[in-house]
């Protein structure tokens, strides 16, 4: 492989094996199929795989492999690993999307920075296929990137308490939709109408690590149809 990635010592009972040391599309080709051969070496011995940007942690059962054997596993499968062939690979989710200013209210501030409209904001936004690097912070939360250089936007300084369910939000140069109201301080310029986390569902979240996702701009009323909740975003939620 051309790339050379590390094991790393996780605690008890888990490795971390480092795929790169940047962000870089290319590494979810090499972390897919390193997670699906995990998955057929270890068997049963894998307790749970956790990818992320640059990472994966492969935590294992001690009851059914030693952390000798699981180490040497885990350079098994890394000197026999190749990418996926299909650099498209991974499941195709479309999440429909209602860009507008009330319920996204940083497009003003993103289309006044690259002077354009806030529907250039949304085109743009729209235009690209992201991947799931990974899902944290909340359950459901998926990291994507990467946005384009002109939508790359810090962090609010002063995070909001209350960010609405299903707001779609860029921070630098990832971008996510919130599956649960929580506190956040990405940048919001939408809204999806898709329930993207119920734990009475299986599964429970609507993205996992590997998909790629395409977000569909759609009109106020569709977004409405589709079970969308128009409710600006509150001035006190900053």
């Amino acid at each position: 492989m051309t790339m050379v990635p590390r094991i790393e010592n996780a605690g008890i009972e888990a490795w971390i094996v480092r795929f790169a040391d940047r962000i870089d599309p290319a590494n979810r080709r090499w972390i897919t199929a390193f997670c699906r051969n995990c998955q057929s070496t270890f068997g049963k011995a894998l307790v749970e795989l956790v990818p992320s940007y640059t990472t994966v942690l492969v935590q294992y059962d001690p009851g059914r492999i030693t952390d000798t054997s699981s180490r040497a596993l885990l350079e098994q499968i890394l000197e026999q690993l190749a990418p996926d062939d299909d650099e498209a690979s991974g499941r195709l989710v479309e999440i429909p999307v209602w860009y507008d200013i009330s319920v996204g209210p940083e497009l003003a501030l993103i289309a006044e920075r690259n002077n354009w409209s806030s529907q250039q904001v949304a085109e743009t936004h729209a235009a690209t296929e992201y991947q799931v690097f990974a899902l944290g912070f909340v359950p459901g939360f998926a990291f994507m990137g990467l946005v384009t250089a002109p939508l790359a936007t810090p962090r609010l300084a002063t995070p909001r308490q209350h960010v609405p369910r299903g707001s779609i939000a860029i921070a630098e140069r990832q971008t996510s939709a919130y599956p649960q109201v929580t506190p956040g301080g990405w940048n919001l310029i939408g809204r999806t109408p898709l329930t993207l986390f119920d734990p009475g569902r299986e599964p429970m979240t609507v993205l996992e690590a590997g998909d790629r996702v395409r977000f569909l701009s759609v009109s106020r009323d569709d977004f409405i149809e589709l079970g969308g909740d128009p409710t600006p975003v509150a001035e006190s939620s900053v």
